[in-house]
């Protein structure tokens, strides 16, 4: 006589002899990040210097809500930033801290002391000051609602500044939308992402196959992601910031593309890539630009593929178009 049980991938559900459900390894990693989050709020609520710690991020959304894979994130408001870059110790009142380095926030303001701990449990703690937090609300209410707009939970709000996000409406769960550009910025993508081809194509002639595959498949893939999120915008869907989900929202057509738009570290295999990059950024591009209302430079893409296709090797010459 047997018990009920199914494998998850990860650990095991059903129930024991006991007659208790099996614990998955998914459970424990919800019971650890609980734990980790009573512990961030008890050192925030401790330390006089903490104003208010509030967390974003998948672990306050209910919109694509945390998975087991999701780290927690926390936006920590003080005035004493260096002591909690620079003066690590306190981590320990949090959990064990197995790696830890600082990086810049790419929304602005302070630095990030992205944590490690024992079990890979992962915080990305966000440092502001007062002074700049209550700037962005007041003048970047954009940012603020790429940050705060699908939902945040206040941990802890000593001076009553997370209230203030709540009382300027950004945590309604509803998309947040990316700041439209103008016809300056679109054009400067453009050309940027464009010159960069000729500029990929040359690095690989020369032999210089780190560097030429780096800008393929970073540069030039960063800004059609920029591009992708524009497209999405104008079209009504929903881009999330930084490329999350874009298999959900982007063009489909692009998606489909990406598949061939990546290289191994391949001279041949970055050429291929290159090529397949341009042309979805040539078929995106103009489609785009109507949306918004703004001009295509088809001039400068024109320039751009035939440099490419000239610095491009072939067998009988210097290149091939």
């Amino acid at each position: 006589m047997g018990h009920d049980s199914k494998a998850d991938g990860r650990g095991q559900t059903g129930h024991g002899a006991d007659g208790a459900p099996h614990r998955t390894d998914a459970d424990l990693i919800v019971d650890g990040y609980a734990r980790l989050e009573e512990r961030v709020t008890a050192w925030a609520e401790d330390d006089p210097a903490v104003r208010s710690a509030v967390v974003i991020g998948s672990r306050a959304r209910t919109d694509h809500p945390a998975d087991e894979w999701a780290d927690l994130d926390v936006v920590v408001i003080t005035s004493d930033i260096g002591r909690f870059i620079d003066e690590r110790t306190w981590l320990a009142r949090v959990g064990e801290p197995k790696i830890a380095f600082v990086a810049g926030n790419p929304g602005g303001g302070g630095p990030e002391l992205r944590v490690l701990f024992a079990g890979g449990l992962d915080v990305d703690f966000a440092f502001m000051t007062p002074e700049h937090a209550d700037g962005l609300m007041e003048h970047a209410p954009g940012v603020a609602a790429i940050a705060f707009g699908r939902g945040f939970r206040i941990l802890v709000d000593k001076d009553g500044w997370a209230q203030g996000i709540a009382d300027l409406d950004l945590s309604t769960g509803e998309p947040a939308q990316l700041p439209k550009p103008d016809a300056g910025a679109f054009a400067e993508l453009c050309s940027e992402f464009w010159y960069h081809t000729v500029w990929t194509g040359k690095h690989l002639r020369r032999g210089e196959l780190w560097w030429a595959k780096g800008c393929c498949d970073g540069m030039l893939k960063e800004h059609l992601r920029q591009l992708l999120e524009w497209d999405a915008a104008a079209a009504g869907r929903d881009p999330w910031f930084r490329g999350r989900f874009l298999e959900e929202w982007a063009d489909p057509g692009v998606l489909a593309g990406l598949r061939k738009a990546f290289a191994r570290y391949d001279d041949s295999e970055v050429w291929t890539a290159l090529a397949t990059t341009m042309d979805l950024f040539g078929e995106l591009g103009p489609r785009t630009a109507n949306r918004l209302g703004f001009e295509y430079d088809s001039a400068a893409e024109a320039e751009a593929r035939k440099l490419v296709a000239g610095l491009q090797p072939s067998v009988g010459g210097r290149g091939t178009v």
